[in-house]
C-alpha cells in the first residue's frame, strides 16, 4: 500500500468551507484504493500571521518540506482587513510568493472546461460555446514582474515613485515550454504562445526561445498570438484553443478571464508543478464576504484534488472519476449560489451538500 503526506492548508476566508469538502473527498479516495493519506493541517495566508506572526509560519514550512503535495486554499482578506498586516507581510507577499519561491513550482496548469451539457452556467451564448469549452492554461509562475527586483520611493523632484522589473533568463522560458509542448503533444496538437511581442522586449525573448524548442515537437503546430488579441477572442471564440502557454502576469489575468467565460471562477482549480513539489489550489480568492455562510463553490478545491491525484500521485483513473462525479452533480441539476442564476432551473444547495453529492456519486462509481 502507497502512503503520501499531504500539507493540507485551508488558507482564509471560504478556505476552510471548501477545503472540507476536498478532505470528504480524499478521504474517500483513500478506502476505494489501495493507498493511505497522511493530511497534515498547516497555517497559511492571514491567518498564520495573525496566529504566528508570519503568514508562512517555520512549522508550516517544515509540514511542506516533507509532504509529498500540497493543497492550499485560498488565501487573502478584505481591502480594510488586509490593512491590519504590514504591506510586505499580507498574504501574497508574504506566504504566496514565498512558496513559489521556496519550491520552484514554475508551472502552472489552469484547466477551462465546460462541456456542452453545462452550457448554461456560462454567460456566452450556445453557439459560441458549441461542443463544450476544453483548454488548458499554462501560466509561468516564478518570474516576470510578480518576482522581479522593487522599488519604492521618491525622486528628484519630490514625487512618489515606484520601479517593478519584469525580468526572464532563457532558462526559465525554456522549461515551461517544454511543460506546454508536451501538453500540446498529448492532445489537439496545437499550442498557443500568447505574447505582447510587438511591445515588450522580454516577450521577443520570450518567442525566440519558443522557436528553439519548437523544433523538438515537430508535431505540434504553433499559433502566435497578442495577449490584447486572445482576451478578446476568449469571449467571441474560446472553442479555438486547446493549450495556451504565457508568462506570469499574462497567465493571471487571462486565467480569471477563463473562469469568466465558464460562469465563475469557482470552476477553476489549478495544478503548481515544479520538479521536486508541487502543490495544488483553487484560482480564485477567499471571498471573505460569503465566508462562514456555506454557499461557496467548492468544486475548485475538489477539482484541485483530482489534478493531485493525477500530477502528484499518478492515479489517473481515480482522478477522472473525480471530476465525473462533480459534473455528474451538476448534470443532476445542482450548483451552488454562484451558478444558480435565476430562472435558470438549477437546484440551489449548500458548499457541504455539494460535496456530500460528490461523495455519493463517487462511492456508486467502480473501483479502478
Amino acid at each position: 500500500m502507497k502512503n503520501y503526506k499531504i500539507a493540507i492548508m485551508a488558507g482564509d476566508g471560504i478556505g476552510p468551507e471548501i477545503m472540507q469538502e476536498a478532505v470528504k473527498v480524499l478521504k474517500l479516495v483513500e478506502e476505494r484504493n489501495d493507498v493511505t493519506f497522511e493530511l497534515m493541517p498547516a497555517l497559511f495566508g492571514a491567518c498564520g500571521y495573525f496566529e504566528k506572526g508570519d503568514a508562512f509560519p517555520q512549522e508550516t514550512k517544515d509540514i511542506c518540506d516533507q509532504a509529498d503535495a500540497i493543497i492550499k486554499g485560498p488565501i487573502g482578506l478584505s481591502h480594510e482587513e488586509s490593512k491590519k498586516i504590514p504591506i510586505d507581510k499580507q498574504p501574497e507577499r508574504g506566504a504566496l510568493l514565498p512558496m513559489r519561491r521556496r519550491y520552484k513550482t514554475y508551472a502552472n496548469y489552469r484547466p477551462v472546461s465546460l462541456p456542452q451539457s453545462l452550457a448554461h452556467f456560462s454567460p456566452l451564448k450556445p453557439e459560441i460555446i458549441g461542443d463544450g469549452i476544453d483548454l488548458i492554461m499554462v501560466r509561468e509562475l516564478v518570474g516576470g514582474l510578480y518576482f522581479g527586483n522593487k522599488e519604492v520611493g521618491v525622486n528628484d523632484d519630490g514625487l512618489r515613485y515606484v520601479k517593478e522589473t519584469l525580468e526572464y533568463d532563457e532558462n526559465q522560458i525554456r522549461q515551461i515550454m517544454h511543460h506546454a509542448f508536451k501538453l500540446a503533444s498529448g492532445r489537439k496538437k496545437v499550442l498557443h504562445n500568447i505574447h505582447k511581442s510587438n511591445v515588450l522586449k522580454s516577450s521577443v525573448l520570450w518567442n525566440e526561445v519558443m522557436e528553439e524548442v519548437a523544433t523538438e515537437y515537430p508535431d505540434v503546430k504553433v499559433i502566435n498570438i497578442l495577449v490584447d488579441a486572445a482576451a478578446t477572442l476568449l469571449c467571441l471564440n474560446p472553442t479555438q484553443f486547446d493549450v495556451m502557454v504565457m508568462e506570469n502576469m499574462f497567465g493571471d489575468i487571462l486565467s480569471d478571464q477563463g473562469g469568466g467565460i465558464l460562469g465563475s471562477l469557482g470552476l477553476m482549480p489549478s495544478a503548481c508543478l515544479g520538479d521536486e513539489k508541487a502543490y495544488y489550489e483553487p484560482s480564485h480568492g477567499s471571498a471573505p464576504d460569503i465566508a462562514g455562510k456555506n454557499i461557496a463553490n467548492p468544486y475548485s478545491m475538489i477539482g484541485s484534488v483530482a489534478m493531485m491525484l493525477e500530477y502528484s500521485f499518478g492515479m489517473v483513473e481515480e482522478a477522472k472519476n473525480v471530476w465525473a462525479a462533480m459534473q455528474g452533480v451538476f448534470a443532476d441539476g445542482f450548483s451552488t449560489a454562484d451558478l444558480s442564476k435565476p430562472g435558470s432551473g438549477v437546484k440551489m444547495i449548500s458548499t457541504d451538500a455539494f460535496g456530500d453529492k460528490v461523495v455519493e456519486k463517487l462511492k456508486a462509481m467502480p473501483t479502478v
